[in-house]
């Protein structure tokens, strides 16, 4: 946490790119006072020193720093402000801010006010639920984008319930929320990582998935279930483990790979489905994992041996299960509500909804047809969030 008070500048005396990543060399007048890992704010940016040398500091931009702030556009002399975290052994002047930047703006005027200047700033904002009046908090999962955790494209059926729940916290603590009032959503594979969350935090209210997949399912059984046995699973295993001796070794954990490019012309229509979504201004995003590299290849191995959803069938809170007809996913969502009200007293504000013809990524932006329900998401919450 920072105080938002420069402290000094700093020059940059080397900048070294490392695939995606740029690592910034500096110096200043208190390099001797650092430490390895500690946080220094650069320009309002939180980087962490990643090296000491010679009167110099290194730290580390990843990718997704580059892509939401200015420190990529930095070169060889510039000057940079710097602010060390703050110590809470006394006076804290200024503010507390966190120096983990949300996205960049654009400056669109400059007034002069006679001693003080006023800035006008432009921002891309178009949240549909925040729209329809929904305080809403969005996160990037644990080991993925802004987010931390090491080793990187990495999930985890216990550490991204995990992150559902750390949401909840913030929300539940947020004067602006009333804790009583709170609901989530997922989509895709967060679909089943929601509902396992309300099936763990009773603070919980309403829950939605939309095109959910059940992610141990698909990992441990193959799509459609296809590889579901066990000599299918301790082949996996195999691989996967000596993917992991492999990773260990030289430090570098391999990618799995995003959507084929090009698409095979004998490729399943699932395939394609995300292809034509991942793949072209539909959906494409440098940051997205999906239409670039993937996942590491060991990324989702903890599926394999701990299944989701096991105590789906003790929801009390409202849920909404939301899938398309012709999605190759939509077994997903059917078997879920189904297990999901089996032996269930409360089901009465358990709902699953078919969206005729829709398939599984028209359930991401609406597909050019307006699948996605959100007038039925909104009366949902209203009813539920009361």
């Amino acid at each position: 946490m920072f105080s938002g008070i420069v402290e000094e500048y700093a020059e940059v005396v080397r900048i070294v790119k490392e695939q995606e990543n740029l690592h910034l060399t500096l110096k200043c007048s208190f390099v001797d006072e650092l430490k390895i890992d500690q946080s220094i704010s650069h320009n309002g940016v939180c980087l962490t020193v990643v090296s000491l040398q010679d009167g110099t500091y290194t730290v580390t931009a990843m990718k997704e720093t580059i892509e939401r702030s200015n420190i990529g556009l930095l070169k060889v002399g510039d000057k940079v402000n710097v602010e060390r975290s703050m110590m809470m052994n006394g006076r804290l002047d200024g503010h507390i801010v966190q120096g983990h930047v949300d996205q960049t703006a654009e400056c669109m005027d400059i007034k002069d006010a006679e001693g003080s200047w006023y800035f006008t700033f432009r921002y891309a904002f178009d949240k549909e639920m925040a729209k329809r009046g929904f305080l809403t908090i969005a996160f990037d999962p644990s080991f993925t984008g802004e987010s931390g955790g090491q080793p990187r494209y990495m999930a985890s059926p216990d550490i991204n319930t995990e992150d559902f729940q750390a949401a909840v916290d913030y929300l539940a603590a947020n004067e602006m929320v009333d804790p009583d009032k709170i609901g989530i959503i997922g989509i895709c594979g967060w679909g089943g990582m929601a509902l396992n969350t309300a099936a763990l935090d009773t603070r919980i209210k309403a829950t939605v998935t939309s095109t959910m997949y059940d992610m141990s399912r698909v990992n441990a059984n193959g799509y459609f279930d296809a590889e579901n046995s066990s000599d299918a699973r301790y082949a996996k295993r195999q691989a996967l483990n000596a993917q992991r001796t492999e990773d260990y070794k030289t430090g570098i954990y391999k990618l799995g790979g995003g959507i084929a490019d090009p698409l095979p012309a004998d490729a399943p229509f699932f395939v394609k489905d995300y292809y034509y979504y991942y793949k072209t201004k539909r959906g494409y995003h440098p940051r997205s994992l999906n239409s670039n590299g993937g996942w590491n290849v060991t990324g989702t191995m903890s599926f394999l041996n701990q299944p989701i959803l096991t105590y789906s069938n003790e929801i009390r809170s409202a849920v909404l299960i939301i899938h398309g007809e012709k999605a190759h996913s939509v077994y997903f969502s059917k078997d879920a509500y189904k297990n999901m009200i089996d032996g269930n007293p409360y089901t009465k504000n358990k709902e699953l909804l078919i969206i005729p013809g829709a398939v599984h990524t028209d359930l991401y932006d609406g597909g050019g047809k307006n699948a996605i329900p959100f007038a039925k998401i909104e009366n949902f919450f209203d009813e539920y969030l009361k």
